[in-house]
This record gives structure tokens, sequence and C-alpha cells, in this order.
């Protein structure tokens, strides 16, 4: 249970006041019926959206909140870039939801794909930690064809980026075309994709990331496009 202004405060709906107003206005609704008290206690469950509706819409879903957003070409992945960033695709109040929501690791601007959003920490971690192994595919197009040898280079376990002291995990590589490849991998190093490419002699002129462990991108998500992942979808990604 959890006060309702605290809240709805905390889902970004507005100031503890401004939820006090929205109340008093009668636009609060539990079970059909016109909340009357601000302090209420409310249950917090995953079914709360169906349950509570604010101005007539169902309430945004209490933390834990996990998104499936397609990312567009063009955005970025953090609040401190220059250029418009994923989270105003998103509804403006959830800029304000306490916790607030992060990504699940990152995609450079000028990579497209799925990508997580999240205010569930441990879940972030758990994902993105190299411990888990959890899979990454991600379709390449390169500036030059393939040489042949890139899927033994990649699965040998022993490429050292540039610039750092210990290899990369095994990873694998399915020629797609002759300049096209799907590449598997379990880390998410700096542009990890990209130099892997470099090393072996290419350079990546496009990147999407169509799956990330059991989880892939809806073929019916356009860009810019983000659902609300279930608890079976969630356990998916790790099975």
């Amino acid at each position: 249970m959890a006060r309702l202004d605290r809240l709805l405060a905390n889902l970004g709906y507005g100031s503890r006041r401004e939820v006090a107003a929205l109340v008093r206005e009668g636009r609060v609704v539990l079970d059909g019926v016109p909340l009357k008290d601000a302090g209420a206690k409310v249950p917090v469950t995953a079914e709360l959206p169906t349950r509570l509706t604010i101005s007539g819409k169902p309430v945004d879903p209490p933390a834990p909140l996990t998104l499936l957003m397609h990312k567009p070409l063009g955005v970025v992945c953090s609040h401190k870039e220059p250029g418009r960033s994923v989270y105003e695709l998103l509804p403006r109040r959830w800029q304000a939801r306490m916790p607030g929501l992060s990504t699940v690791g990152r995609l450079d601007k000028d990579t497209s794909g799925l990508l997580l959003i999240t205010d569930d920490g441990p879940f972030l971690h758990r994902v993105i930690s190299p411990r888990a192994h959890v899979q990454k595919a991600y379709v390449a197009e390169l500036d030059r064809p393939l040489k042949g040898d890139e899927a033994a280079v990649f699965a040998a376990g022993d490429l050292m980026l540039e610039g750092e002291t210990d290899p990369l995990a095994p990873a694998v590589l399915e020629p797609l075309g002759e300049k096209t490849a799907r590449l598997i991998i379990t880390e998410g190093r700096y542009h990890q994709v990209r130099r892997m490419f470099a090393a072996v002699g290419n350079h990546v002129t496009g990147l999407h990331r169509e799956r990330i462990g059991g989880l892939d991108l809806p073929a019916d998500l356009e860009p810019g496009g983000w659902r609300i992942l279930s608890a079976d979808a969630l356990a998916g990604i790790f099975g």
C-alpha cells in the first residue's frame, strides 16, 4: 500500500500539491469511485492500471517498469549527450518518475534496434553483467566484403581491441551477404562491434541490434515505438 499523493507524484503526475488538486477535481478514480482523500492508501500491484484512472485514462504502471524500444537512428541513450535522447520518445511525465528510468546499456547515435529501458536496478545489472553471458545479436553492414576468416578470429577468444588489456570473449559471426553479417556477443564494451570489425580491417557502415537473450525486436514495432514488457517476456531474456 502507498499514499496516493506520494505514489502519483513518483509516477510523474505532478507535485503532491498538484496531485491533491486532481483528487479535489474528481479526476482520480479507483474501481469506478472518485477518490476524495489524496492521503488515502492504495494497493501498488501490477494490476493497478486496470483499477486506477487519472482523467479517464489508466494510471501508468508502477515500478518496476521495463520497456522494449525500437531505437531509431539519430537519437542518443544519455541525458548528458547532445542531441535528442530516447527518453524524449516516452511520455513527458516519465522524466519525473521515481525511481528514474535508465537504458540497459547503450546504443550509439548511429545504431538502431532493440533497446531496454528500466527502473529496475537489479534487472539492469543482471542483463549487462559479463557473468550473465546474455547474448546480444547485431546485424552489421560493412564497407568492404568479408574476407572469410572473421568467424574464426571472433570465435577464438583471444582478439584484443586497441587500448585494452583483456581479450574479448568468443563471439559468433554469421555471414548474411558479401558485406553483411550477424554478430552475436556476450559482452558490452564501448563500441564493441564496430571495434571488432575494425580489428579485422573492415568498417561498419550500419548497425542494428535485433535480439537480447531470448527477446527479439518485434517485426511490427516501428522505429521510435516502445512496449511495456511483461514478467514472462523479461524472464525469456535469460531463458
